[in-house]
């Protein structure tokens, strides 16, 4: 397909559960909704991931909206992907600016300017790998690894909504009323209602948790001041990057964590498609790399192929890379619009924690599809020890330290697998 060249399937194509390709896309209103639901489920992690690093959310939302749109003209709209800021980041970060957790980091710059080190070098391997194939790197990260890092992913950060998205125990019964409303839309709904299970089920836990608050004086209620004071347009707040050798050498290896982390998605976009997208790997890699790039330029995190919008793929069976476009714009929409961001922001915390509980199991059960698909032998002892290691390294943040650097527990379960792979499968290779 040329870039824009989408075949429309009927919305009576979801009645009948069809399966909306990368190359398809449903009529654009629904294709709209879909790309609103995709902002919907990478917002909480975009927004999240910046505040823990001090760094700006609306410029992380406006460079997540670019580099979605780099990474879909770098793919030549082959790969269903969103790029959103990166987990991987937030140790590293904070290790090389001294952040203390509070309000904006004085010293972003710093790792800006590695964080543009780490994506050229994760462009560089995509170079590499678009010249002389993927075999190598997929000696280097077997299913068994790749699946396992994927799971590691959602596991990681299941105690981000568990333990920081409840601050009482009615905000932690607002969680279960927002998962528990997910799933029902998800089970007994169809068609188009099905499919925006994430928009539908957080629209119906927020006129709930309005009711019980607002209206009852349960919990806390839901504040519309910032809204009212934010205005309808406004710049990003960009910043530069200075290059400083020290924070180069702590966040420029996390290019190897991005590396297991791309080609884990694209494994579970492929497992989820039926296509082999393979022959794209080198440009996804490239892609990210880039547009990491251009936001360490800007003043942005770094972004990552977003396994969220993946378990939303997954949950919906809408691959369509429209769907993206749509959402790429969306995201520089709210990025120069302080009202959007403010009324996106008004969602309670506890129903994004709840949303958020969905998505990271659907990361989870991402990873163990990777070990389905590519049917995996668990009665080997090998494969068995380095996806038991992983997930426990990984699920329990385990943090190794050398010297002022820390290796937190994404890092640990990335590097950990790749090292156990290379030990323990010898004998097979």
């Amino acid at each position: 397909m040329s870039l824009f060249n989408w075949q429309e399937k009927p919305v009576a194509a979801l009645a009948n559960e069809g399966v909306i390709a990368p190359d398809e896309r449903l009529p654009w209103p629904q294709t709209t909704a879909m790309g609103v639901q995709h902002v919907v489920a990478m917002f909480g992690s975009t927004v999240l991931a910046p505040i823990l690093m001090g760094f700006d959310p609306n410029l992380a939302i406006f460079m997540s909206g670019i580099g979605t749109l780099i990474f879909y003209f770098i793919t030549g709209g082959k790969v269903p992907s969103y790029l959103g800021s990166s987990f991987a980041f937030i140790g590293v970060v904070i290790a090389a600016t001294a952040y203390a957790g509070q309000g904006p980091n004085a010293n972003i710059p710093v790792a800006l300017g590695a964080i543009i080190v780490c994506g050229a070098i994760y462009a560089l391997i995509g170079v590499v790998v678009q010249a002389i194939g993927t075999a190598w790197i997929e000696r280097l990260m077997p299913p068994v690894v790749t699946g396992a890092v994927v799971a590691v992913i959602g596991l990681n950060l299941a105690s981000i909504p568990v333990k920081n998205m409840a601050a009482s125990g009615f905000d932690s019964w607002m969680q279960a009323v927002t998962f528990v409303s997910v799933a029902l839309v998800a089970v007994f709904t169809r068609g188009m209602v099905q499919r925006l299970l994430i928009l539908v089920g957080l629209a119906i836990a927020t006129a709930i948790y309005l009711v019980l608050t607002n209206g009852m004086g349960l919990g806390k209620p839901m504040d519309f001041s910032g809204i009212a004071a934010a205005a309808w347009l406004g710049w990003p707040k960009f910043q530069a990057p200075v290059f400083d050798s020290a924070a180069m050498l702590l966040i420029a290896p996390v290019a190897l964590i991005l590396v297991a982390e791309n080609l884990g998605h694209i494994k579970a976009v492929s497992a989820m498609t039926g296509r082999n997208l393979d022959p794209y790997l080198g440009r996804a890699f490239i892609g990210d790399g880039i547009a990491t790039m251009v936001s360490g330029s800007a003043g942005g995190t770094g972004v990552t192929t977003y396994a969220e919008n993946i378990g939303v793929m997954a949950a919906t069976r809408i691959y369509s890379t429209a769907v993206f476009i749509v959402a790429a714009i969306v995201a520089l929409c709210l990025g120069f619009s302080p009202k959007f961001g403010a009324l996106i922001q008004a969602i309670p915390l506890p129903v994004m924690g709840g949303v958020s509980i969905v998505v990271f199991g659907l990361i989870a059960i991402a990873g163990a599809r990777i070990w389905v698909d590519n049917r995996v032998d668990f009665s080997d002892p090998a494969n068995l020890l380095i996806a038991a290691l992983t997930l426990i390294l990984g699920t329990g943040d385990f943090t190794l330290k050398f010297g002022g650097f820390a290796l937190g527990g994404i890092g640990t379960a990335t590097f950990g697998a790749v090292f156990l792979a290379a030990l323990l499968l010898r004998k097979t290779r």
